[in-house]
C-alpha cells in the first residue's frame, strides 16, 4: 500500500472521529491501523505504554489491549499514536467510572435483538463487554494458534483479526465480535481526543494534530475557517497550553 493511501486513510479516520459523535460512532471504516505495517507505519516508533500500572485490568487483558490499542491507532508521520498518548491508561480508569460499570444504564430485561435505532438492548455493561470480548477474542487466537494468544501475533495477523472482528467474522460463544469489536474502537477513539485530565491525549498531541483549540474562551472567528489550521495551540481543561 502506497504511503499516498495510508495519508488518505489517516485523514479518513480523522474526519470520522471528529465529525461523529463518539458515543454513537459506528466502527466501519474507522480503524485507520488496519492498513499494512509498512511503509510510513514501519519506521514509527514502536508503540510502548508508559509506566501506567492497571488497576481494572489484569495482565492478560493488558497484553491483548496493548497489542490491539497500538493497532487501531498507531504512530505515523502525521501524529501519535494510541499508545503514546496513553489510551491504555484512559481505559483502565474508565471501566472503573459508574458510566462503564452500567449504574447508569437501564440494564433490565427483556433482553431482545432489536433494530439499531433502539440502542444496545443486551445484559453486559460496557466494562463487561470488553473484558468478556478480550477473553473470547484471546480464546479464539489459542484455538487457531495454540500456546498464542492475541498478543503474541505479528502485526499482519493482529490486524487482519481486528478486520474479521469488525465485519463480525469471528464467532466467539459468550459475545458479538462485532459488538466487541465496536465498543472498544470507541473507547479507543474516546481516549484518544478526550481531555489529558482523563489519562489520554497526553501533551494534547492528537488536538494539536487536527488543529483543535481545547478550551480556549473564544475562537469564533474559526468556527468556520475550512481551509487554514488554527495558529494557536490548544488549552486543556485545567487551562495549561499545549
Amino acid at each position: 500500500m502506497s504511503d499516498d493511501t495510508q495519508s488518505r486513510s489517516r485523514r479518513s479516520l480523522i474526519k470520522s472521529m471528529v465529525f461523529i459523535p463518539m458515543g454513537v460512532a459506528g466502527a466501519a471504516g474507522a480503524v485507520r491501523a488496519l492498513q499494512p505495517a509498512h511503509a510510513a507505519d514501519a519506521n514509527a516508533p514502536e508503540g510502548k505504554p508508559n509506566d501506567y500500572i492497571p488497576s481494572f485490568f489484569n495482565a492478560n487483558e493488558w497484553k491483548f489491549l496493548g497489542a490491539a490499542v497500538d493497532r487501531l491507532i498507531p504512530h505515523d508521520e502525521h501524529g501519535p499514536g494510541a499508545i503514546e498518548s496513553g489510551v491504555l491508561e484512559f481505559l483502565d480508569r474508565h471501566m472503573q467510572t459508574p458510566y462503564a460499570a452500567g449504574d447508569i444504564w437501564y440494564m433490565q430485561g427483556p433482553y431482545l435483538k432489536a433494530a439499531p435505532e433502539f440502542g444496545y438492548q443486551g445484559k453486559l455493561a460496557l466494562r463487561d463487554i470488553i473484558r468478556v470480548g478480550i477473553r473470547a477474542f484471546d480464546g479464539y487466537v489459542t484455538s487457531q494458534n495454540p500456546g498464542k494468544v492475541f498478543g503474541d501475533l505479528d502485526k499482519k495477523a493482529q490486524e487482519d483479526l481486528l478486520k474479521a472482528a469488525e465485519k463480525g467474522e469471528l464467532k466467539f460463544e459468550d459475545i458479538s465480535s462485532k459488538l466487541f469489536f465496536s465498543n472498544l474502537l470507541t473507547e479507543v477513539r474516546n481516549g484518544y481526543f478526550a481531555d489529558p485530565k482523563h489519562g489520554g491525549n497526553k501533551n494534547m498531541g492528537a488536538w494539536k494534530m487536527i488543529g483543535y483549540p481545547g478550551m480556549r474562551a473564544d475562537y469564533l472567528d474559526w468556527v468556520e475557517v475550512r481551509d487554514k489550521p488554527y495558529p494557536i495551540g490548544p488549552v486543556d481543561l485545567s487551562g495549561r497550553r499545549a
